[in-house]
């Protein structure tokens, strides 16, 4: 029968001193410790192991013929070695050790030392050489998840925001007009600018206009621009928004409250790529992609005689629908840490996360403005806080525990602990409804062991 036995890596030492007697004991005391040995008498020598082998760990002395230690010292880190060095002299002097420190050293022995002094400080190099990687491995996964889990400056880790993001790369590449539907607050233009910044025209800046927020007599001139003397005031040329979006992204935010009269003439700029400012008696090319987005039914629109359906479909080539806060509650742990590390930043301050009942409490909340309202909560709460924990008193707007579908709790309970309950309850509910009744799987979701979860539905009589 083979066993798979874990392979042991021997860190090798070498040790370069000119009295053989300090050779010999060092690589006594040092082969007893478990490293392999090689010895030098100085430095010239030193140079030529190296050239055939690394070594981890480097002892060496300061007063060698030849090449002495401050000398080999110095060489080795121009070549950018990889290997530890730690210094040793009989004539050590703070001044010596601090040269040595700042051409590279680890750390510097005096002479004459005791045995357990030398595997001491080779100990402790190997535990700094530990956290090193470690850091570096944790640094690393980190910018692995970020990678995994962002897109532009949005972050998600579920499933059906993670397809909306690789719908986002690959459309990216193209310029095939994009309808962006949400309710308000889900990251409509978020989606839109990181599309734009993965795209070819990304060199340019994304131009954004909210077609809600312009008046309906301005809005024509806005997007078309106009020529002097179009009307009274119109003293000289002016560009529209479609010009300044040239050989770029031009994002129409809320479109559903463009006007009628303007509805044919975006039309005619999807279809023949060209505009009309106001004014002009000539039409002018423009090479523009262009990304809409809305809170609102276009279809119902449609059906209303409130939008034009040709314009619909024109806009509607590749619909991205971002779906609400609530129908995702398992990206709002990523997102409160997210927006906490993005406040830290802004408030100089240290919070680490968020306490366990206040999360249960962010899972239970309906969202109605969605991220941007979890973000709003999130700074409120820093700016309340006083710990590195946000706890459930910073949340207390968020505390409903009338939350549920049949309405049957009191809107008059304000026990903390039987709200927490009602809540718990309604998470363990709603995770083993997601599961298909898959207790593990809930387990996982709730982020709580098997046996918790079991002992908290027998406790909440709960039968699913």
């Amino acid at each position: 029968m083979a066993y798979n036995k874990e392979k042991i890596i021997v860190a090798k030492v070498l040790v370069v001193d000119d009295e053989e007697n300090m050779r010999h004991m060092l690589s006594s005391v040092l082969r007893h410790a478990g490293f392999h040995v090689k010895t030098a008498a100085n430095g010239r020598q030193a140079f030529s192991k190296m050239e055939s082998e690394f070594f981890d760990y480097i002892l060496c002395d300061i007063r060698m013929p030849e090449m002495d230690g401050m000398k080999f010292l110095s060489a080795t880190k121009k070549i950018s070695n990889a290997s530890t060095i730690i210094m040793m002299s009989a004539y050590g002097t703070i001044d010596l050790a601090i040269e040595a420190l700042k051409l590279g050293a680890y750390d510097f022995i005096s002479k004459p030392f005791k045995r357990d002094e030398v595997i001491l400080t080779i100990r402790k190099a190997q535990e700094r050489n530990q956290l090193k990687r470690e850091n570096v491995q944790l640094k690393k996964r980190i910018k692995n998840i970020e990678e995994k889990y962002r897109f532009g400056s949005m972050v998600a880790k579920s499933q059906i925001m993670k397809a909306i993001f690789d719908l986002g790369e690959k459309v990216s590449q193209y310029n095939t007009t994009i309808l962006i539907i949400g309710e308000s607050g889900t990251g409509k233009e978020l989606v839109a600018r990181a599309i734009h910044n993965a795209s070819p025209r990304s060199s340019n800046t994304l131009v954004p206009v909210n077609c809600g927020a312009i008046p309906e007599t301005l809005l024509e001139a806005e997007l078309f621009g106009y020529v002097k003397g179009a009307f009274t005031g119109a003293d000289r040329n002016q560009k529209g928004l479609f010009e300044e979006a040239e050989d770029s992204t031009l994002f129409l935010d809320e479109i559903g409250e463009l006007p009628v009269s303007l509805q044919v003439k975006l039309l005619r700029v999807l279809q023949e790529n060209d505009i009309r400012p106001l004014g002009a008696t000539q039409s002018k090319k423009v090479d523009v992609r262009v990304v809409a987005a809305t809170s609102r039914d276009l279809k119902q629109m449609v059906k209303d005689g409130m939008f034009r359906e040709d314009l619909y479909y024109r806009l509607n080539v590749l619909p991205i629908e971002i779906p609400s806060l609530r129908k995702r509650c398992e990206d709002i742990p990523l997102l409160c840490q997210y927006f906490i590390s993005n406040f830290n930043k802004i408030f100089n301050r240290n919070v680490k996360g968020i306490a366990a009942e206040a999360m249960t409490v962010l899972l239970g909340y309906k969202w109605p403005g969605n991220v941007r309202e979890l973000e709003n909560a999130i700074e409120r709460a820093i700016v309340l806080s006083t710990g590195d924990l946000l706890e459930l008193e910073q949340f207390q707007q968020f505390f409903n525990p009338i939350d549920d579908d049949n309405g049957k709790e009191s809107a008059d309970v304000y026990s903390l602990k039987h709200a927490q309950k009602i809540l718990e309850k309604e998470m363990i509910i709603k995770a083993l409804k997601a599961t298909n009744g898959n207790r593990t799987q809930a387990s996982k979701l709730l982020q709580i062991s098997h046996p918790s979860l079991l002992s908290k539905i027998k406790a909440y009589h709960i039968d699913l």
